[in-house]
């Protein structure tokens, strides 16, 4: 048999509550994973993301931070732009090497 345990998966809501208990109420952040169960260290990270961006932390399930997918779309972006770029450098030099080959006579 496996000892395979499912993933938990905590919401927005209840991060920021087990964060606020721990700075706001000063509780210990051993004592909140204990009373809610949870896994060492995950408490402590949850704090840490709150305290680095209150706004941005915890954007859901498979969604990144509004500066990551901005980051995201503009590297996707500059990647595209460089394709269309080096395919018209090869243009230009087929067409600049045997000029009269495309004329029309």
């Amino acid at each position: 048999m496996s000892s395979f345990k499912p993933r938990r998966t905590y919401d927005q809501e209840f991060k920021q509550e087990a964060a606020r208990l721990v700075m706001e109420e000063g509780r210990k952040i051993t004592e909140v994973e204990r009373n809610l169960g949870i896994p060492r260290g995950m408490v402590s990270r949850w704090v840490r993301e709150l305290k680095d961006d209150p706004q941005g932390s915890f954007p859901g399930k498979g969604r990144l931070k509004p500066q990551e997918e901005e980051l995201r779309s503009l590297r996707r972006e500059l990647e595209r732009v460089k394709r269309e770029r080096d395919i018209l450098k090869k243009a230009v030099a087929i067409f600049s090497s045997e000029p009269d080959r495309y004329a029309r006579s």
